[in-house]
């Protein structure tokens, strides 16, 4: 059996969305709820299609806008995470509509090192859309958009 496309995987909504039920004292604590949602991967993609240039959006801020538009507490932050990176890859895999996924940031406005091309490509898509970077750490170093909070995209 042949492996599944990225782009098969993103249309491959499963049961989604679904909201669960956690229980879990910490992680109740530290998302402030019970009830985790559980989007599916193409509504990443949408989202993150819609952010023009010069503007930025975290992970965040997409996990918020799912969670309100589901009626949810919270969304799940390692599927939110999987499902990013696999709008980026899906992009990369088209000729026609890709998403600017580069504009697409981790929390804080991290660079995301799990894109197509890695940290390098986003850093130079980025810095043609006007943005400079700051870095964290010596060994493992992290790569931050200065000031991105001036730059973030609304999805109201």
């Amino acid at each position: 059996m042949a492996r599944k496309s990225f782009n098969e995987k993103l249309k491959d909504s499963k049961d989604m969305p679904k909201i669960i039920e956690i229980d879990d004292e910490r992680s109740i604590d530290i998302y402030g709820g019970n009830q985790m949602l559980i989007a599916p991967p193409i509504e990443y993609n949408d989202i993150m299609a819609q952010v023009p240039e010069g503007k930025l959006i975290t992970a965040v801020e997409i996990r918020q806008f799912l969670a309100d538009k589901h009626g949810a507490e919270f969304t799940c932050p390692m599927t939110a995470g999987i499902f990013i990176s696999l709008a980026a890859q899906a992009s990369c895999e088209r000729q026609d509509d890709r998403i600017p996924f580069w504009r697409t940031l981790k929390k804080d406005g991290e660079l995301n090192p799990k894109y197509p091309g890695g940290i390098e490509y986003q850093k130079e898509m980025l810095s043609r859309e006007g943005h400079t970077f700051t870095t964290k750490g010596r060994k493992n170093i992290r790569y931050f958009v200065e000031n991105y909070k001036n730059n973030l995209f609304s999805l109201k």
